[in-house]
């Protein structure tokens, strides 16, 4: 088994180089239209979801639920103005459901901004929400948020993941960059973000324990530390994680004195801005893996004394 220690200690530091740089999750109201104004809205929702994970599993030390509760204030009171910076993107973009999924986890970790509740139970009520056209893991990743904000899913769970690559257990050679982020993230919204793992599927949980090692290996091979990472919380999510030693101590090695994760072989240079937009991604999910990792670890070490 992977040393604890070792695993402990890269989220331990993602989580000191995300507070460093803390004012790198940050909204930009006035961007060209062409671009987007919610597009910054994405950095946000991930941090407070890996957040509450580490609230969750409550085997962090001291200083990072300290560095991890200041981390959720600051973005909500600083970053999204007390929630109002989502109701300004509600109404930019009334049908999108991207408000609407960053609002959930600071509402589950007891933030609260009323004319977004109202929107959300708004467009749960329109066909249009049921319409909107996006790919099938993001489909199954909004009605899995409905649930959990208490909401009927539209459509059922069951149904979105049905139309996922992951659901159909395809030829898993075929696996590349883009459809190996389909499969990790329809596995976090299966287990609410590795809360409960026996929401795979047996079939789907089976398929994973298979060709999952081969798949960190190939990552690894090519120094893909982000998608490393998630292919490093899916093993977590699994009823049976193996904790990849080899995996492990490359993706630690990987990891910058300051904390920061590159998020392909090398970091990358040039001003801070754009520096932090290349790796905040890399960097939360190690803290994501670290975590969910770590309270695997301890619970086999429980399991086995």
């Amino acid at each position: 088994m992977t040393d604890t220690r070792l695993i402990h200690t890269v989220g331990a530091g993602a989580l000191e180089w995300l507070w460093a740089h803390r004012d790198g999750f940050r909204l930009e109201p006035d961007v060209d239209p062409e671009v987007g104004f919610l597009e910054r809205f994405k950095p946000v929702g991930e941090l407070a979801l890996i957040c509450s994970v580490l609230f969750r599993e409550g085997v962090a030390g001291s200083r990072q639920a300290e560095l991890a509760r200041r981390l959720i204030d600051h973005a909500w009171r600083d970053t999204l103005d007390g929630g109002r910076m989502l109701v300004r993107g509600q109404r930019t973009e009334p049908i999108s459901p991207i408000p609407f999924e960053v609002y959930l986890p600071f509402r589950e970790l007891g933030y609260s901004q009323p004319e977004m509740e109202r929107a959300v139970v708004l467009n749960h009520r329109l066909d249009s929400w049921q319409a909107f056209e996006t790919r099938p893991n993001r489909r199954l990743a909004i009605s899995a948020f409905q649930r959990r904000f208490g909401l009927s899913p539209r459509p059922s769970e069951s149904e979105a993941l049905r139309a996922t690559w992951l659901a159909r257990t395809p030829e898993p050679w075929t696996v590349e960059g883009h459809i190996a982020y389909d499969i990790t993230h329809c596995v976090f919204h299966l287990t609410d973000w590795g809360e409960n793992p026996d929401g795979l599927p047996p079939d789907i949980a089976d398929y994973l324990a298979t060709w999952l090692p081969a798949w960190i290996d190939d990552w690894l091979d090519l120094r893909r530390w982000d998608l490393l990472g998630e292919l490093l919380v899916v093993d977590a999510c699994l009823p049976r994680p193996t904790l990849d030693e080899p995996a492990w101590r490359a993706f630690a090695a990987a990891q910058q004195p300051d904390g920061a994760m590159p998020a392909i072989r090398t970091m990358p240079e040039g001003d801070e801005e754009a520096v932090f937009d290349i790796v905040y991604h890399s960097t939360l999910v190690a803290a994501f893996a670290s975590v969910l990792a770590t309270s695997r670890a301890l619970t086999a070490l429980a399991r086995a004394s």
